[in-house]
Order: C-alpha cells, then structure tokens, then sequence
C-alpha cells in the first residue's frame, strides 16, 4: 500500500509540474550569424516584390573595401517552409491578402520555434505595396536583423568577454568595454589602450582614447577623423619604418549619431590604410563625451583579413564598441538605439 501511495503522488506530482509549465522546451535556434529564411509565395518572390525584398536583404555592407552582402538568404516557398527550416535563427515571413490589409505592415516575435530566434512578419494587400513600402523605408528590413544579430553578439559578450581588456581599461582609463575573449595581447599608454587577438587569419584589433573636449566641432566627422589620424601615427606604428596607420579618405567615411547608454554617440565607419605600407582594412568607432571628466572617449575596432570576407569581423568589433561604459554607467545594461 505505501509503494502504491508514493507512486500515485509522484504521478500526480508530475502531472502539476505539467499543469504549471509553459509549453514544450523549445530547442535552440539553429543557423549561422547573418543568414535569413524567407517565406513567400513563389509567383511573388519571382516578380518586383520579391526582387524588392532580395536587393535589401542582399544590399552592400557599408564600410568595406569590397561588396558583400548583409545577409545570406535562403528563400523557402510556404508549402515547404517545416522542418529545419522552422529553427533558423532569422525569418522574414511575407504574407499578402487583400481582403485582410490596406497597407503593409511588420511585427516580429520571439522565440516561435526555437530559442534565440526571431521571426519577422510582413503583412500586405498586393505586391505592388510591398515594392512601394521597399522605396520609402530604405533599408528597414536589413536594419531589423543586423541589429538583431549584434544584440545577439551584445549579449555574448556580456557572457564571455576579454578580462585583460576589461581590467585594464577599468583601472587606466576608468571605462568598461567588453571585447571578444581572444583579446589577450594588448599595450597600455597614457590616454591610449590597444589590443587585438593577434590572429594569423581574420586578425580584429581594438584601440581606445580619450582627449580633452574643448571644442563644440568635436562630434563631425572631419574633426573626428583629423583625431584619428593624428592619434594612430602617434601610437601605431607599421611594420616598415616609418609607416603608420592613416584614414582611408578617398572611400569616404560614414558618421551618425545614435544613442548609446541613452546619451549622444557618434558612430563612424570607413578604412584605414597603413601609409608606407601595404596594408589596410575596414574600421568602426564610437565617439562619447565624458561629462564626469570633460573628456572625449573613442573606442574603435578595426580588421585585418586580405584573405577572406570581413563582415561578420567588424560586425563582431561593432558589437563590441556597443559595449562602452563611462564612468556612472559601470554595471548597466548595454542600450543602443
């Protein structure tokens, strides 16, 4: 009678555990970093609304010495979308019914079938709205899972991180940034820090300064860059004597502002140049002003790899720059808008 007893209320006990739960374990999102499944009707992925959407997704990284695309698409038609397929970390799902939309519309959720996952959902009456909505919200599609993918490289960094970069700029500097683990090698100066993970293959390498603020002009791009340069040829020397590390001004730079921690920051992106040697690459930095202590604060990543395609590279080194901490922000959460 007791063995009976305790059976019955182990089964009863793992019938309210069941009772309690939320729904079956989902399994983690599978799928590598930057890759997207899109869901649409074939007739429409072969004609201007498909062709709408594949330019975006597809659309040139900005910053880099060569083309290559935002994301890896793999287009799936909605009878066949099950399976593995179900996984992938990133989904854009387009779904069109004139009966049901005036107008397009996005939502997302989280976690719908795995762990990690995100799944992006574009509503719309026709094809035509969706080729229209493409022309006037450049680049909304892309923007949605880029920075999905770097909250997703945020929050790994938040997990691992290097702590030869952590501590030193902690106790140096007196600000936080969280850089890939890999970081060990590093030089620490006055009002300059540099690091990098010294690899033979993809070789990512970070550099953080501060300079007094003094003047309003700072936050431009022709005032930051100026600094740059100044900056590198001083504390970056190349291989070759005499050479030293320059800003790439015949591509361009890119700079806008966004919101960091909830405060002003300014984001530029370009390439660097080795001047006196044959060298060079794609750069991001950040640019914050340290009101404690009326100083400038710029962290920059920038990538080495002739070999092989840099994107993911720099996108890892922006998600880190993501991660700066000035002084009265040590133990937030990262915020970027």
């Amino acid at each position: 009678m007791r063995i009976a007893s305790l059976c019955v209320s182990l089964l009863l006990l793992l019938i309210g555990m069941g009772a309690c739960s939320s729904g079956p374990a989902l399994s983690r999102a599978t799928g590598f970093a930057y890759e997207v499944v899109v869901v649409m009707d074939q007739e429409v992925w072969n004609g201007p609304a498909g062709e709408a959407v594949k330019s975006e997704l597809a659309s040139d990284v900005p910053g880099l010495p060569q083309y290559e695309p935002s994301l890896k698409i793999t287009y799936v038609p909605p009878k066949d979308f099950s399976g593995l397929f179900e996984y992938v970390r990133n989904i854009l799902v387009v779904t069109i019914d004139s009966t049901r939309y005036t107008k397009v519309s996005l939502g997302y959720e989280n976690d719908v079938w795995a762990r990690g996952q995100v799944v992006l959902t574009m509503r719309a009456p026709n094809a035509k709205s969706i080729v229209e909505f493409s022309e006037t919200n450049k680049n909304a599609l892309v923007d949605f899972f880029v920075k999905e993918e770097i909250d997703r490289a945020v929050g790994q960094l938040k997990e691992e991180y290097s702590s030869v970069v952590m501590e030193n700029l902690k106790s140096n500097l007196d600000v936080e940034l969280n850089a890939p683990a890999n970081f060990i090698y590093y030089k620490d100066t006055t009002d300059f820090f540099w690091s990098s993970n010294n690899a033979t293959t993809g070789r990512m390498d970070l550099v953080v300064y501060t300079f007094p603020y003094t003047d309003p002009d700072t936050f431009t791009a022709d005032y930051l860059v100026a600094k740059r340069d100044s900056v590198m040829k001083a504390n970056l020397p190349g291989g070759h004597p005499g050479s030293y590390m320059q800003t790439e001004k015949r591509a361009g730079v890119e700079y806008k502002p966004i919101t960091l921690q909830d405060k002003y920051c300014g984001l530029m992106r370009g390439l660097w140049r080795m001047e006196g040697d044959m060298m060079g690459g794609p750069f991001v930095s950040v640019a914050r002003l340290d009101e404690r202590n009326n100083r400038v604060v710029v962290a920059e990543g920038f990538v080495y790899a002739p070999e092989t395609n840099k994107r993911n590279y720099i996108r890892r080194m922006e998600a880190s720059m993501y991660t700066l901490r000035l002084p009265g922000e040590f133990g937030q959460p990262e915020s970027e808008k």
